[in-house]
C-alpha cells in the first residue's frame, strides 16, 4: 500500500475511535495485531495485547477507566510501512477523579492496508499517578 493509503487507514482509525465505532476500528486491524503501551500496571490498559480480542480488551479498559476532556491527534507522518501520529490528551480517571495532561507519539505499522503493530510513547508516570488513589 502507498504511504497515502496508510495515512488514510490511520486517520480512519482515529475517526472510528472518536465515534466509538469499535466494529469499524477492528476492520482496520490485522487479525494478529500486536498492540502495546509500556507502562506501570496500575494503568489497566497498559501492557501487551494480541489480536482483535486484545484490542477489544484495550479499548474496553480505556473506555471504562478514563473520561477524555481532550484527545487530539495533531500531526500525521508517513514513511514506508509506518505512520507516526503526534498529539496530546487530557483525561480524568473515573475511579480516582484525578486528571492527567499528556503529549504522545503513536507509531502504527501497516501491511496490506491493515494495522499490524501499535506502540504509544507518552508520559506514563503522569497517567499512572492519576490512577493511584491517595492510599497507594
Amino acid at each position: 500500500m502507498s504511504e497515502q493509503e496508510n495515512l488514510r487507514t490511520v486517520r480512519n482509525l482515529f475517526d472510528c475511535f472518536g465515534r466509538g465505532d469499535v466494529p469499524g476500528l477492528l476492520q482496520l486491524l490485522s487479525e494478529d495485531v500486536d498492540w502495546h503501551i509500556k507502562g506501570p500496571e496500575v494503568v489497566p490498559y497498559f501492557g501487551p495485547r494480541q489480536g482483535h480480542e486484545g484490542a477489544l480488551d484495550f479499548f474496553g479498559k480505556l473506555g471504562t477507566s478514563v473520561e477524555f476532556e481532550r484527545f487530539a491527534p495533531e500531526t500525521f507522518l508517513a514513511g514506508g510501512e509506518q505512520v507516526v501520529v503526534i498529539g496530546g490528551e487530557r483525561g480524568r480517571v473515573r475511579a480516582t477523579g484525578k486528571s492527567f495532561d499528556n503529549d504522545w507519539a503513536m507509531v502504527f505499522t501497516l501491511r496490506d492496508g491493515k494495522i499490524t503493530k501499535f506502540r504509544s510513547y507518552e508520559d506514563t508516570a503522569a497517567v499512572a499517578e492519576a490512577f493511584r488513589s491517595s492510599s497507594q
